[in-house]
């Protein structure tokens, strides 16, 4: 393989970076546009009925449209090339703006539990329960419409944090529909079917906070799904030349993936021959893993299973096969 070819495939890279990043912008600004009219549509019947659920619904709408602000700038940010301080570049900013959207779902969660028991204590009736149920409806369609179109966008791009925005969307939607539980409640005269129902949004939002936390952890901890790791060694593995895949590492830095792998070679192999069975491995992983912006591949002499390569510097890693 030629230098020429990896030029042309590395430009590729950058070209569906920059691509992704844009079309990752433009699904959240349209989502923050959506979202907003939907809560808008719901505080002006909050107003008019003085529902809590629905209070709790719309606060849950809000926080999704500003969601959309932070990671909107960090897609902008992730556009920046590498400096010799941010030596992979600001991807990292992406999965860093989903920490701000934890914090936020746990406010909505505070907020709409306190809500909630303060109406629990004092409770008072729905008015325009019909209104609050037809609110609830708009909440759970523009959320679901927001939520599909965020998932579609972050699964194209390979972006996590908008496919968890876009569920974190789609659980609203269903928590919308509690709202029309509590209008019905409502009109059947069962006044505390409202704070009740609150409560209910409220713990909903909690498996939510806990489902992204977990996420946003594991991004942050470099975790990965373990079927990632298996293709990409898979993947060296059929490359001709390579005798073994001797360790796979691969992590993610906001919607793009980073592998760093050791492979056994001949031992007898020329420098120039060896160099190409590698550059021949990366132009295959480039073509084979989805989002995949470098590999670095360490090459080992395969033959002496006595012979240890790596004898003079195994004592500094102490843990590590």
């Amino acid at each position: 393989m030629t230098d020429h070819h990896h030029h042309h495939h590395h430009g590729d890279a950058i070209a569906d970076h920059l691509e992704a990043s844009r079309e990752g912008v433009r699904a959240l600004w349209i989502s923050l546009g959506g979202l907003g009219l939907t809560a808008l549509a719901q505080a002006a019947v909050v107003a008019a009925s003085g529902s809590v659920a629905l209070l709790s619904d719309t606060i849950h709408n809000v926080s999704d449209a500003l969601t959309a602000i932070p990671l909107g700038v960090a897609f902008v940010l992730g556009r920046r090339g590498p400096t010799r301080r941010y030596t992979y570049g600001y991807g990292r900013a992406e999965d860093l703006a989903g920490v701000f959207v934890v914090a936020v779902i746990a406010l909505s969660a505070a907020v709409a539990a306190w809500q909630a028991v303060e109406r629990l204590i004092e409770p008072r009736a729905i008015h325009q329960a019909g209104l609050v149920a037809v609110a609830g409806l708009v909440g759970f369609v523009g959320n679901e419409v927001i939520a599909g179109y965020r998932i579609r966008v972050g699964r194209r791009i390979g972006s996590a944090a908008l496919v968890a925005d876009g569920l974190h969307a789609r659980t609203d939607g269903l928590t919308s529909l509690a709202v029309v539980g509590a209008a019905l409640g409502s009109l059947a005269g069962w006044p505390l079917a409202d704070p009740l129902i609150g409560l209910g949004i409220s713990v909903a939002i909690i498996r939510v906070l806990r489902i992204a936390a977990r996420d946003v952890a594991r991004r942050l901890m470099d975790g990965v799904e373990p079927e990632l790791v298996d293709t990409v060694a898979a993947q060296l593995a059929s490359v001709p030349g390579i005798r073994a895949v001797e360790r796979v590492r691969v992590r993610w830095i906001g919607h793009q993936l980073h592998v760093d792998a050791d492979v056994a070679l001949d031992a007898g192999l020329a420098f120039v021959r060896a160099h190409d069975i590698l550059e021949e491995a990366r132009h295959a992983l480039l073509h084979h893993v989805p989002r995949l912006a470098d590999a670095l591949l360490h090459a080992s002499p395969a033959g002496d299973d006595d012979l240890d390569p790596h004898a003079g510097t195994r004592h500094h890693f102490v843990g590590v096969p």
